[in-house]
């Protein structure tokens, strides 16, 4: 009898992992001939599936990544993939304003269009700072998304109907931002969950300042996934990892579903703003759906990275 419940439940737990590892799927058919879409961190994981899957819908790609030589293998594996030849590799550091400023400026000359504009780069929780003596997790998941959205914002007005697509995380939903020190930097967890909580403070004012352009914005939430970031820890924490996401995770492939259907999709349109997770909208925590925060981190992004003249007052000092 007991060898059967132990049966009977480890068969339930098997097929309940099955279903919760494949039940996101895109079913929207769309094309993107004609289109250019912008990936950021499209070298690798959910960036480099998704950048396959719109390209096979006829877009033209460009993905961006630091390293140039991790890029260009990423574009020869997009293009025999998809199949498609029109997919461009940009070097891109967003843990440099100036690197961003740059880039915008050579591929505002280069690309006539801007479509669509995936913000995926990211990095994991750690601890470290930017080029500019911002947390690296602020920093590249914030703050460079914010720079680049805005440098970019005349292009997407000018192709509209245009879309931008913030990636973030479930997790947001455990922290709080503390205006005296959006530069914190002490528990690498919290420090990421506030950087995933800008991300969707940014989204909802981005898609009220824009919505008249014919620019709409949704933050995606992907889902937990299989993915390389586990490279920048030890061994050991590499092999307890490895065991649990192998259980609980999910491949990349089925992470970019959502993605995908938020770039693609015109049932987004009704949702401006929002928040998606499995190919649908979701519902966010009250403190999460604070504009008037939302517009205070807006304000405080620009000062930061420069595209005001304010002082750095929500600043910590960095120790």
């Amino acid at each position: 009898m007991y060898v059967l419940v132990t049966v009977l439940v480890a068969l339930f737990f098997a097929l309940y992992l099955k279903w919760f590892k494949s039940r996101r799927l895109c079913l929207d058919a769309k094309r993107l001939d004609g289109k250019t879409v912008l990936i950021t961190g499209g070298t690798s994981g959910v960036g480099k599936e998704t950048a396959i899957a719109l390209a096979r819908r006829g877009a033209r790609v460009c993905i961006t990544s630091h390293d140039e030589q991790k890029g260009e293998a990423a574009v020869r594996e997009i293009k025999k993939e998809s199949p498609s030849m029109n997919v461009q590799f940009w070097c891109l550091n967003l843990a440099n304003l100036q690197s961003i400023r740059n880039f915008c400026r050579e591929f505002l000359k280069a690309e006539k269009r801007l479509d669509i504009l995936i913000n995926l780069d990211g990095v994991p929780a750690l601890l470290d700072w930017t080029d500019n003596g911002f947390s690296m997790c602020f920093g590249v998941n914030h703050l460079g998304p914010f720079l680049l959205s805005n440098l970019l914002l005349d292009r997407l007005k000018h192709c509209a109907p245009s879309r931008i697509v913030n990636v973030t995380s479930n997790i947001h939903k455990y922290q709080k931002l503390d205006f005296t020190d959006l530069n914190y930097n002490i528990v690498p967890l919290f420090t990421y969950c506030r950087s995933k909580l800008a991300n969707v403070y940014f989204t909802q004012e981005l898609a009220r300042q824009v919505e008249r352009h014919g620019i709409s914005a949704c933050a995606v939430h992907p889902g937990y996934v299989v993915d390389e970031w586990k490279s920048k820890f030890s061994i050991l924490f590499r092999i307890v990892m490895y065991v649990f996401t192998s259980m609980f995770f999910i491949s990349c492939q089925a992470a970019a579903q959502t993605v995908i259907y938020c770039a693609v999709s015109d049932d987004i349109l009704q949702h401006n703003g929002g928040y998606f997770s499995d190919c649908k909208p979701c519902t966010l925590q009250p403190h999460a759906q604070d504009s008037g925060i939302a517009k205070k981190l807006w304000e405080a992004s620009e000062a930061m990275v420069g595209l005001t003249s304010s002082p750095r007052e929500h600043l910590a000092t960095r120790t």
